[in-house]
């Protein structure tokens, strides 16, 4: 059995529901269908619940039709024949009958978690619609029913296996499943979900669990490529990529795929491919457990860095220091992207300011603390790049004309990072793609 998700813009349009009815039907092979909500919906639901956390009852409303129009016109043009555009237009209204009672009720996060999870729970009905009205014989799973996180947050993977093993065997004589991205219950047993980019998770979640022969995750681009193609004229797609390299570039800004996406395909060793909605033919990017090749693959940047610098000729080599401080950043539950160290001071990056106030004052009887933001980090990433051949000189004859500020080298056989001026990515991203890639 494999797995296959499609994306918001992969079912964006009816003529893409389409086209992705195709997809899945080409092979006959059993198959798990993991759908996204359609483009721009989990963007509207975000700002209907918005409006009503902040008692705005009469722009959430306006929102809620407008999104309630868009999926009327949707409908119209998905479904053809009139017993299927019926139950299409019913599905509709079920949905925004519950979005127009919400409105009556008292706003808290459980109720918004139930608002987000609309959007995967209306684009797999209505697929699921068209799919009937085609004559294709598949059964709608709900992901509800076997998609879970514990108090942490976290998947629980054993449980996800039992339920899920449970309904495919139930439902043994079905060859093709359509599921739910994104949406999940919590360890209360209510309606939740798994962050942005979910559907990634949900799919290679699925695919780990049943063993599949391999996670096929359908967007609107072909694989990864090896620089930004939003900001770089010239990219091309990288063939294949380890676990450990593809993880590397989805963390450090690669859009394509999200960062928790490989953790579960790796941990049973379930090949994970990139395909393109819209080229089906083109070849993508496997992610597999071998790297294929050595040397740099690709160049990936992560916006949104704070760089925090902690000063202390009297403290720095004491015995503990290094510990007292991650202590703090670990008390606010707040990661750390990259460190260097030198004999009296320590930088490091955070991507996030929710609690930068109260660690830079629990820092400041370390030393002195200096705080940048604004900065990005620039990672190349590669199979054993710090044993690839002039890679270092290369790198730093590229972006000699760069202010980099910080360097991450040796903690990982497969990332040489740099912190940059957000100002300066963009130069940045292709100076690299000329100086490495010769493109």
């Amino acid at each position: 059995m494999k797995v296959m998700k499609f994306g918001g813009t992969s079912v964006g349009k009816p003529e893409r529901m389409h086209q992705v009815a195709q997809l899945i039907t080409k092979d006959n092979e059993p198959t798990i269908v993991v759908l996204s909500a359609l483009s721009g919906t989990t963007n509207a639901l975000v700002e209907i619940s918005n409006s009503l956390s902040q008692g705005d009852r009469v722009a959430a409303k306006q929102k809620i039709d407008k999104l309630e129009a868009h999926y009327r016109g949707f409908v119209t043009d998905l479904l053809k024949k009139e017993a299927t555009l019926a139950k299409g237009n019913a599905i509709v209204s079920e949905h925004f009958e519950f979005l127009n009672i919400i409105l009556r009720i008292s706003f808290s996060e459980a109720l918004n978690k139930d608002i987000l999870a609309q959007g995967e729970l209306m684009s797999t009905k209505l697929f699921s619609m068209y799919l009937e009205e085609q004559g294709v014989d598949h059964l709608l799973l709900p992901a509800l029913e076997f998609m879970s996180i514990d108090a942490n947050e976290e998947p629980q993977l054993g449980s996800i296996k039992i339920r899920l093993s449970q309904l495919l065997q139930q439902n043994s004589d079905k060859k093709l499943f359509i599921t739910q991205g994104y949406i999940c219950r919590n360890g209360k047993g209510e309606v939740d979900n798994l962050k942005r980019g979910g559907s990634d998770y949900t799919a290679s979640l699925i695919a780990a669990a049943i063993h599949a022969k391999v996670c096929e995750i359908w967007t609107d681009i072909d694989g990864m490529h090896n620089n930004d193609p939003r900001i770089v004229d010239k990219t091309v797609a990288i063939k294949q990529l380890s676990f450990d390299e593809a993880a590397e570039l989805a963390y450090f800004g690669a859009k394509i795929l999200h960062p928790t996406c490989i953790w579960p395909a790796q941990q049973e060793n379930v090949p994970v491919k990139l395909l393109n909605t819209m080229e089906p033919e083109a070849a993508g990017t496997t992610i597999t457990k071998e790297a294929g090749s050595v040397g740099v693959k690709a160049v990936a940047a992560k916006d949104g860095i704070i760089a925090i610098k902690i000063k202390s000729s009297r403290m720095l080599l004491a015995y503990g220091f290094l510990r007292k401080v991650f202590e703090v950043f670990e008390k606010y539950h707040t990661s750390i992207d990259m460190i260097t160290t030198s004999e009296v001071a320590v930088s490091v990056t955070i991507d996030s300011d929710m609690f930068l106030l109260q660690i830079v004052r629990e820092l400041e009887p370390f030393g002195t603390v200096d705080v940048e933001d604004k900065q990005t980090i620039v990672s190349i990433v590669g199979n054993e790049i710090a044993k690839t051949e002039d890679v270092l000189q290369k790198l730093f004859s590229a972006v000699k004309e760069v202010p980099v500020t910080m360097v991450s080298y040796g903690g990982s056989p497969h990332n040489i990072s740099l912190l940059v001026p957000n100002e300066y990515k963009t130069k940045t991203l292709q100076l690299l793609n000329k100086g490495l890639f010769g493109l």
